[in-house]
């Protein structure tokens, strides 16, 4: 159950970057999702952590927020899509594999 927390952790965590761009951009009810996403993930961080070593649900969660914040900025906002971009992404989420199967 931990490690479902830890995803929907990090998802949660990619919508609040979401809302904070929706924020720049002027959008006004951003502000609201912004403090509910962020709220929630750090409730299933915190969640996780009570099962799990420390080191290894934060490490996942940051790699899902990184790597999914990333992927949803070239997606949704046009954002470059070069090749070392794409490579670091690789190295971060072969990095949050090794964290899982060595936990």
């Amino acid at each position: 159950m931990a490690w479902l927390a830890i995803i929907i952790a990090g998802i949660l965590e990619v919508l609040g970057v979401l809302n904070i761009k929706r924020l720049a951009m002027g959008k006004r009810d951003a502000l609201l999702y912004l403090i509910i996403t962020f709220g929630s993930s750090l409730s299933l961080l915190s969640y996780a952590m009570q099962t799990l070593p420390m080191g290894t649900v934060y490490g996942i969660w940051t790699g899902i927020g990184t790597v999914g914040s990333t992927i949803m900025g070239m997606v949704l906002y046009g954002e470059p899509k070069e090749w070392k971009r794409i490579l670091f992404i690789s190295i971060i989420l072969s990095s949050a594999v090794g964290l899982k199967l060595i936990s």
